[in-house]
């Protein structure tokens, strides 16, 4: 049985995001019921529940795994069920709770090569001592058994490259450096070796393409990104110049957007993750979230626990 744990829900910067004084962050503050708090986006999944595995180490990862049982030390002075972190991308978000897995705790750390190097040029990253933690790099399309903390963990990963862009820390100035498929960006999908059920978790993505709507159909389960309702939203509210486009990241809504593209994959569950701020469809009670429930999506929030 395939157990995944939303550590947090929300885009860089969570929600409230620290210096935004929008309505939406204003009633999240207020402890508003339908304005739920968010951390950024993470996720824990395990087919045995005695090792566990971290999509993206999220800035809030020391605070999300205070908050998640399955998670807590088990045995002895130190220890821990984090038996490896699997990474979709080089963004700060996505690569900055590493630092918090420092206490020569043994993991892995598992990425494609577009990755590791960014981590490996980055010395702050050697707080992780590599007669601790290994990094195991993911070939693109091949499933790499993840390994746990005495044999087989039961899950396999096959990260697959889907379009997006290098991070905005490696952007050069006034340049747009375009999408690409090359790695950048990736998804996941998660198999447990025992049954062959699988799930996808796929929190940045710029674009629908043909083969990533093949690997998609059918599927039983999917967290995609749902970053932005509109592509224009950022500006339109005035906190920021770029189309989600632009960001490496598909609107919920519109013709080219998710909702639209998954309407005929035939896909089990749908579940929307990494929710920026300015998205209203994080509000229980706005008229988007109303949509996106219509279109038979769920939005994610921290603690969510699905089973397969």
């Amino acid at each position: 049985m395939v157990v995944a744990v939303v550590l947090g829900s929300a885009a860089g910067g969570g929600f409230p995001q620290w210096n935004s004084n929008a309505p939406a962050c204003r009633r999240a503050r207020r402890g508003d019921a339908s304005a739920r708090v968010r951390s950024q986006v993470s996720l824990a999944v395990s087919a045995n529940d005695k090792d566990w595995f971290v999509l993206n180490a999220s800035p809030d990862l020391r605070l999300q795994i205070e908050a998640t049982p399955q998670l807590h030390p088990r045995e002895g002075l130190r220890s821990s069920p984090i038996a490896g972190v699997v990474l979709t991308g080089g963004d700060v978000d996505a690569i900055a709770g590493l630092l918090h897995l420092r206490e020569r705790h043994r993991f892995d750390v598992y990425s494609p090569s577009r990755i590791l190097a960014i981590i490996a040029a980055n010395p702050i990253f050697d707080v992780l001592a590599s007669d601790c933690v290994r990094r195991v790099e993911l070939p693109l399309d091949e499933g790499i058994e993840l390994a746990g903390s005495s044999g087989a963990s039961g899950l396999v990963v096959v990260a697959f490259a889907v379009p997006g862009k290098v991070p905005l820390y490696l952007e050069t100035t006034g340049q747009d450096p375009g999408l690409s498929e090359e790695g950048d960006a990736v998804g996941l999908e998660v198999i447990e070796t025992a049954t062959g059920k699988s799930f996808f978790f796929i929190p940045g993505c710029a674009a629908m393409t043909d083969p990533l709507r093949t690997r998609l159909a059918g599927s039983a389960l999917v967290f995609f990104d749902g970053t932005l309702w509109r592509d224009d939203e950022m500006i339109r509210l005035g906190v920021g110049t770029k189309t989600g486009r632009r960001m490496g990241h598909m609107s919920m809504s519109g013709d080219a957007g998710t909702i639209a593209a998954f309407r005929d994959l035939g896909i089990g569950r749908r579940i929307f993750i990494h929710i920026n701020n300015s998205n209203p469809a994080l509000l229980d009670d706005s008229q988007e979230r109303r949509i996106a429930n219509a279109e038979g999506w769920e939005i994610a929030y921290d603690g969510l626990e699905v089973t397969l």
